[in-house]
């Protein structure tokens, strides 16, 4: 069990003071991306199964001269122009992503030369809720004193790990997890607030499970080899996972924090299909109308999921309103954030 971290009364706060995002011009349908999969594996696949299946009908996807940097770099500037600030006016920049340019250097480097920033620049990974987990750290050198104000960054590119040409039906369905995958960018600003901010974090890790679902090239066990390149995870068995594991984080939170669904404006959860979306609700209670949906538009965003989210939401907001941030990760993890508009 991860020990929970809560605003303690007198302490300073750290609040999201701009928000920005960014999704490639390129649309890809369901339908197209069948008629792709169909063609090149030659596996007889019915009209509109993927629909179906994930309840998403459209994606976005990365050109070929836009990366995981590219991304990241554009919602960062809005975030930016949104705060009045300048890229020297922050002095860390964390690129907190489950993608990335290249193996090394830190992805971060790159994003901070097209922005022309001077931040400490760092990466961290962990999945689909590296976003969320950047946050966090970002929040906790605030604390600490070791940054003023802090850009969070992510750039996602998961339909570039998509298998096209499976070879068989054994072989589709290991695949079929990719399919839900789309491409944007997210970012956020992090500093110390007089009001509101972030309340109360928590997580739960279950890393027996790291082996349901990932891409298991590019890391020292298959260094090299296309075949290692793709994301592989039976979608089933990811489910099963998050369904045994996925309320324990949200049940603990509600106890300390007092807090019921209807104090939060708005649930912001990690989507994966339309299908588990309403397994969520139904599990957790979460009113339908407290979730912002994206995932039929926009399919599986990884860890930019929520930032998309909260940008679409966030002019919305007052002073006082209150959003759950609720990061779903293979590996597993599961983790909760509590904010609070100042």
């Amino acid at each position: 069990m991860n020990r929970p971290n809560a605003h303690r009364a007198g302490a300073p706060r750290v609040g999201i003071t701009s928000v920005g995002a960014f999704l490639p011009h390129r649309v890809v349908e369901s339908e197209q991306l069948r008629q792709r999969v169909a063609a090149a594996s030659g596996l007889p696949l019915p009209d509109g199964v993927f629909t179906r299946a994930t309840g998403i009908a459209t994606r976005r996807a990365a050109g070929p001269d836009e990366f995981a940097s590219t991304l990241a770099s554009a919602a960062a500037r809005v975030a930016l122009r949104r705060a009045a600030l300048d890229p020297a006016d922050i002095d860390l920049l964390l690129f907190a992503s489950a993608s990335r340019d290249v193996a090394e250097p830190a992805t971060a480097h790159i994003v901070q030369d097209e922005l022309g920033s001077r931040a400490h620049a760092l990466d961290l990974t962990n999945a689909c809720n590296s976003f969320v987990n950047g946050i966090d750290t970002a929040r906790a050198m605030i604390l600490a004193g070791r940054a003023r104000r802090a850009l969070v960054v992510t750039g996602e590119t998961p339909s570039r790990a998509v298998r096209h040409d499976p070879a068989d039906l054994a072989g589709f369905r290991d695949a079929f997890a990719g399919y839900t995958f789309g491409d944007a960018g997210a970012a956020v600003v992090l500093e110390e607030v007089s009001s509101g901010g972030i309340l109360d974090v928590d997580t739960v890790t279950h890393s027996e499970h790291w082996r349901v679902g990932g891409i298991p090239g590019g890391g020292s066990r298959h260094p090299r080899g296309d075949e290692h390149t793709y994301f592989r995870g039976e979608g089933s068995a990811l489910r099963e996972v998050f369904e045994d594991v996925g309320t324990e984080v949200l049940d603990r939170m509600r106890a300390r924090t007092g807090l019921e669904w209807t104090d939060f404006r708005h649930v912001l959860v990690h989507q994966v299909t339309a299908p588990y979306l309403e397994r969520f609700s139904e599990l957790t209670g979460v009113p339908r109308d407290r979730l912002v949906v994206t995932v039929g538009e926009l399919g599986n965003l990884a860890s930019a999921t929520l930032g998309v989210q909260l940008d679409r939401v966030h002019d919305g907001l007052s002073p006082g309103d209150r959003v759950l941030f609720v990061g779903l990760g293979g590996g597993v993890s599961i983790m909760t954030m509590v904010w609070e508009k100042a």
